[in-house]
């Protein structure tokens, strides 16, 4: 009991410890939420970057796209002919037209002209209710920095149109004579519509810190600080915003890292929350900014204290768990002690048993092993066997393909002795050459029936693709030739190499050329087409015949043992089983279907392979044969 009491003890003061640690932690964590506030403000700041680089580089690729228009339409002739004739009625029209199609080709809101008075003569507008003619903008700067002899840029509220824009303008010069100032608006209605498609907003303001674009129509015209005496004077002198919309904004800005802050803006539907970032444009004095909404940032803030807090939750329960684990672990040992000797006595049995099961298992193992390997003798004898089949089938095609060339020779030898008793040396050797044509010819028809004939080995390696479909044809040449087969081969330039064996896949592609004669038996058109395919890691050869093609109840059956649709003398159904299996050992496959123009096509996929060094190739070849 004693033990016990002092073990209830030690764990009720480790309980009391774990505790404490713990409310410790959730009080730093808690306190650490303004700082990962911060955090995760500064990462949204930093994102929302992108999307401000792409808003700087899209204004000023719309300033330069714009700036070279108006000296462009300066250059044209026309113009300086109406501001020294302005009252041309016909050039009026015709210049007007002009400018309006200009303006539609440059996707531009105006195009118009002015004299040195400011008075616009001719306009893109011209056909509008709020047309500029007749209207003169000499209180604009970018008039009189065009009249100068300058380029004008200028941005502001459209007096006329009622439309915020920035102008561009250059003089119509003759010889060093200012005539007149064109000038170019386009809008930014288009820049805000874009940017009221993201998740942020976007503020572009002046020198004056006065707000002419943003996604937010609310804050136009509103001013980022007061505006100074002067500055409103200026305004004012050019007409540039209306007065009674320039109010400052109610906002805090508080630094976070670099030019990332957090800004406060106080509406009247509430004080809104922003990480804001700004990049000026220097050529106009514009400042860009982007205010991305704060609450996710703080979302996620509350999200991650909370699984902090749940870990240190979790953390202190699996520790008060271990703390009641490990004081029951050694009341629990003397039992255990008990419990482990009844179960090495139950695993000594228990492994008795297993042992004797594993005597079993073996034994089944090595008779497996043992029928496995007659399978494979039965199976070598079964295509040894096929291809004396084959042979037999070939024999009255291989006679008359020995006869032939023997008659041939006899001919020529007797020829070869009259023209020797005459003297005709050079008709006698004529002969005597095409003698050992005849010859070379039954010596490659000899060589192919060896090579066929001789019981292949089990090995599998890289082999010649192409050589072998020769040697097969080379040995089928008689039996085609005397059923007045033919046979077209879509022949690759280069040799291809397969993994397999020589020998055994030659039988298949003979197999496959004989099933393709015997389906075109009854068929006035014997034509068989043999084709390789390449693709990344295989190759695929194809023989197609013209017969009548598989049976739909029968297709599932033809690779079967035993399985022929041939009658009964011509086959015994073992030649596609035995290519089957053949194909299926070099790691392949072989398949069947109707070509879907008439006849049956064969398919035997096998893996491609590098080709070997030549006298790797050379041992190999030996050991094949």
């Amino acid at each position: 009991m004693r033990g016990g009491t002092h073990n209830g003890a030690v764990r009720n003061h480790a309980i009391i410890w774990l505790a404490g640690i713990m409310v410790v932690a959730l009080a730093i964590s808690i306190a650490a939420l303004p700082r990962l506030e911060r955090t995760f403000m500064l990462q949204a700041g930093e994102r929302s970057e992108a999307t401000l680089r792409l808003a700087v580089q899209g204004l000023e690729g719309a300033l330069r796209r714009y700036e070279p228009l108006p000296a462009l339409i300066a250059e044209r002739p026309v113009l300086r002919d109406l501001l020294r004739d302005p009252d041309n009625a016909d050039l009026r029209t015709r210049i007007n037209e002009e400018l309006r199609q200009t303006a539609d080709d440059v996707a531009a809101s105006d195009v118009y002209l002015m004299d040195r008075s400011g008075l616009t003569l001719v306009a893109s507008n011209h056909h509008k209710e709020l047309s500029f003619v007749g209207r003169s903008f000499y209180y604009r700067p970018y008039f009189t920095e065009a009249l100068a002899g300058g380029i004008g840029r200028y941005f502001a509220l459209g007096t006329t149109s009622g439309e915020r824009g920035y102008f561009f303008a250059t003089p119509v010069f003759e010889g060093q004579t200012v005539l007149g100032v064109v000038a170019v608006k386009f809008t930014v209605d288009a820049f805000e519509d874009a940017w009221r498609a993201g998740d942020t907003d976007i503020i572009v303001s002046d020198a004056n810190d006065v707000i002419f674009m943003s996604n937010r129509a609310d804050w136009h015209f509103r001013t980022l600080s007061p505006l100074s005496d002067r500055a409103l004077e200026e305004i004012t002198t050019n007409r540039q915003y209306p007065l009674d919309e320039l109010h400052p904004l109610d906002l805090e800005r508080t630094p976070i890292a670099g030019r990332i802050s957090h800004v406060e803006i106080a509406t009247d539907a509430g004080a809104e929350s922003f990480v804001t970032s700004a990049t000026p444009i220097a050529e106009t004095g514009w400042n860009v900014a982007i205010l991305t909404p704060t609450a996710p940032a703080r979302a996620q803030a509350l999200a991650t204290l909370a699984v902090l807090v749940l870990v240190i939750l979790f953390a202190g329960l699996i520790a008060a768990v271990f703390i009641q684990r490990r004081a029951r672990l050694v009341e629990r040992l003397e039992a255990q002690r008990a419990t482990q000797e009844l179960l090495e006595r139950r695993v000594a049995e228990r492994t008795a048993d297993l042992n004797t099961a594993n005597s079993k298992l073996r034994g089944e193992i090595e008779e497996r092993k043992a029928t496995e390997q007659r399978l494979r003798a039965t199976q070598a004898e079964l295509v040894q066997a096929g291809k004396l089949a084959a042979l037999g089938q070939m024999s009255a095609a291989l006679s008359h393909e020995f006869n032939q060339p023997l008659a041939a020779v006899k001919t020529y030898a007797d020829n070869a002795a009259a023209f020797l008793d005459r003297g005709r040396t050079e008709d006698a050797r004529d002969n005597v050459g095409r003698i050992s044509q005849m010859a070379d010819r039954m010596a490659a028809i000899s060589r192919h029936l060896r090579n066929f004939a001789r019981r292949p080995q089990q090995k599998i390696g890289p082999i010649p693709l192409v050589a072998v479909i020769d040697d097969a044809l080379g040995l089928m040449a008689a039996r085609l030739k005397a059923a007045r087969a033919d046979v077209a081969v879509d022949r690759p330039a280069d040799e291809i190499w397969v993994m397999g064996g020589h020998v055994r896949l030659q039988q298949v592609i003979v197999n496959l050329l004989g099933n393709a004669l015997d389906a075109m038996d009854q068929s006035d058109d014997r034509r068989i087409a043999l084709a390789i395919e390449e693709e990344e890691g295989r190759c695929r050869i194809m023989v197609r015949d013209h017969g009548p093609g598989l049976d739909a109840d029968l297709h599932e059956k033809v690779f079967d043992p035993f399985f022929t649709t041939k009658s009964p003398g011509k086959g015994l159904g073992l030649g596609l089983s035995i290519s089957y299996n053949i194909i299926r050992d070099f790691g392949g496959s072989l398949s069947a279907r109707n070509h879907r123009e008439g006849g049956a096509v064969f398919t035997v996929d096998l893996a491609r392979t590098a080709a070997p060094d030549q006298a790797a190739h050379t041992l190999q070849t030996v050991a094949a044969e």
